[in-house]
C-alpha cells in the first residue's frame, strides 16, 4: 500500500502531460486533483492494486469533456405542442437571428445618443417600431410579462387598490400567482364578482378614494363555461376614465390577426382592444407574438415615461441580443414576413402539407411499422386553452412508453395519445424530417 501511494503522480507532473496541451489549465487541474483523491482513498481502502497512469489521464479527459458540456442542448419537437413552455416557447427563425448578429456581434448604440455624442435610451429602439405596429403612443419592453405586471402596479398603485375580477386571479407556470405579483408590488388587491360571474357594477361599487388601478386579466391558461359572464374591456376603460383611474389589460400573450382563421372570441386580438384607446397592455414576446421571451408594454406615453422613472426598471430590463431578436421581428410583422416566425408559420400550415410529409416518413421508415393519423393537437405555453387544432401526426407502432423514451434518448421528444407513440408534425420544423427518419430506422427492429 505505501509503495502505492508513493507512486501516486505529482499533480504538477501530471497536468503537465501533453494530453492536456491546449486544454484550460485551471479546470485540469481541479479535475486531476479530485482523481488523485479519489485515487488515494482506493488504495487505502484496498480497492486498487496499480496505478496506471495512461488509465488516469484517460479519466482525466473524459471528466473535463464532460464538464463542458453544455447544459442546453437542441431537441426536435414532435410533440405538436408548438408553444413548448418546457422546450423554449417560439423559436427563432434563422434570418431573423443573422439579422440581430450584426448588433450582437458588435458595439452598438444601444444607449449612445450618435447625433447629440451622449448617453441615450435603449428603450427607444424598439419603442419607435412597436409603435409603428401597434399605432399607440409609446412602448416599453421588460424581461417578461410578469415582470411587466409588476412594474405597473409598482409605479401606479403602490400602497393602493387595484380592482380586478375573482375570476381573473389567475396562476400561471411556476407558480406564479396574480394575487402574489400583487402583493410583492405594493398594490392592494380588491377583488369583485364571483367565480363565474362579474358585473361592470361590481367595478363601480369597489371604488373609493384609495383605487388606482381598474384591471383586467386574460385567462389566457384556462376556461370557464356554462353559467358565467365577464366585463368586456371597453366597459371598463369607461368606467376608469369616469372615475379618474388607469385602466389596464394584462393580455398575457399578444395575438395579431395574421391567421387564416379565427382563434376565437376567447383570444381578442391587439388591434381590437387598442380600438377601445387603453391606457396600458402588456404582453408575453414569447408566446403568440412570436419572439423572444419579454413583457412588452404598450399605451399612452406619459404613463410609459412613468414606468422608466421607476428604479426598479434596471432590474427588469433586457440585453442588446433582446432587444435586436425583439426588433428584428416587430419588423417582419411591418414588412409582412409572417414566414420569418415560426411559431405563426406552424399555425398557419395546412394539415394537406402536414400529411404529405407524414407519408413519405410513413413510407421511408415502413409501412408496416408505422400509420399516418389526423388527430389533434393545443397551441401550449399558457395560451387559447382547452381549443384544440387540427393536426397530422405519424403513429410509430410498438410499445408507447418504451418508444417515447428511445425517441426521447435521440432527442426526439413526441407525445402519447391513447396509448401511442406519436410524431406529431404540427411543431415538427420539415428540416428534420429526415433526421426522424433515420433515427426511427435505427431505433425501430
Amino acid at each position: 500500500m505505501q509503495n502505492l501511494l508513493r507512486k501516486i503522480p505529482q499533480i504538477d507532473s501530471l497536468v503537465s502531460h501533453s494530453s492536456f496541451n491546449n486544454l484550460g489549465s485551471k479546470l485540469i487541474r481541479e479535475i486531476a486533483k479530485k482523481h488523485i483523491d479519489l485515487l488515494r482513498k482506493d488504495i487505502l481502502n484496498g480497492r486498487v492494486k496499480d496505478i496506471e497512469q495512461n488509465k488516469l489521464i484517460d479519466e482525466i479527459l473524459q471528466t473535463y469533456y464532460e464538464r463542458l458540456k453544455p447544459s442546453l442542448k437542441p431537441l426536435i419537437n414532435a410533440t405538436g405542442v408548438i408553444l413548448h413552455t418546457n422546450m423554449g416557447r417560439s423559436p427563432i427563425d434563422k434570418e431573423i437571428l443573422d439579422r440581430a448578429s450584426n448588433i450582437i456581434c458588435n458595439y452598438s448604440n444601444l444607449e449612445y445618443n450618435q447625433d447629440l455624442g451622449k448617453r441615450g435610451d435603449r428603450y427607444n429602439h424598439a419603442s419607435k417600431l412597436l409603435s409603428s405596429l401597434f399605432g399607440t403612443d409609446s412602448a416599453l419592453i421588460v424581461n417578461n410579462n410578469a415582470s411587466a405586471v409588476f412594474l405597473i402596479l409598482n409605479t401606479f398603485a403602490k400602497n393602493k387598490e387595484v380592482i380586478v375580477s375573482r375570476s381573473e386571479l389567475v396562476e400561471i407556470g411556476g407558480n406564479f400567482r396574480i394575487p402574489e405579483v400583487m402583493k410583492s408590488s405594493g398594490a392592494i388587491l380588491c377583488e369583485v364578482g364571483t367565480t363565474n360571474k362579474t358585473k361592470i357594477t361590481d367595478y363601480k361599487d369597489a371604488i373609493n378614494n384609495q383605487t388606482a388601478i381598474l384591471m383586467k386579466v386574460h385567462r389566457s391558461n384556462f376556461t370557464i363555461e356554462g353559467f358565467s359572464s365577464e366585463v368586456e374591456y371597453p366597459q371598463i376603460k369607461e368606467l376608469a376614465e369616469d372615475n379618474g383611474l388607469i385602466d389596464y389589460y394584462d393580455l398575457g400573450s399578444g395575438y395579431i390577426p395574421t391567421l387564416p382563421y379565427n382563434l376565437g372570441s376567447k383570444e381578442p386580438p391587439i388591434s381590437k382592444i387598442l380600438k377601445s384607446n387603453p391606457d396600458l397592455i402588456s404582453f408575453s414576446g414569447d408566446k403568440l407574438f412570436g419572439s423572444v421571451q419579454a413583457g412588452i408594454i404598450i399605451g399612452k406615453k406619459e404613463l410609459i415615461e412613468k414606468l422608466k422613472q421607476n428604479q426598479l426598471l434596471r432590474m427588469l430590463r433586457v440585453d442588446k441580443v433582446t432587444l435586436s431578436v425583439l426588433e428584428e421581428t416587430i419588423r417582419a410583422y411591418l414588412e409582412g414576413r409572417y414566414d420569418l416566425i415560426p411559431a405563426l408559420k406552424m399555425l398557419m400550415t395546412d394539415t394537406k402539407e402536414l400529411k404529405v410529409r407524414a407519408q413519405k416518413m410513413h413510407e421511408d421508415i415502413g409501412i408496416d411499422k408505422t400509420e399516418v393519423l389526423q388527430t389533434n393537437t393545443f397551441i401550449g405555453g399558457g395560451t387559447l386553452p382547452n381549443r384544440e387544432f387540427p393536426t397530422i401526426a405519424l403513429h410509430i407502432k410498438g410499445k408507447a412508453a418504451d418508444l417515447e423514451r428511445r425517441f426521447r434518448q435521440k432527442d426526439i421528444i413526441g407525445r402519447i395519445e391513447r396509448d401511442m407513440f406519436l410524431i406529431d408534425l404540427r411543431a415538427l420544423e420539415p428540416k428534420y424530417d429526415q433526421l426522424v427518419i433515420d433515427r426511427a430506422l435505427e431505433i425501430l427492429p
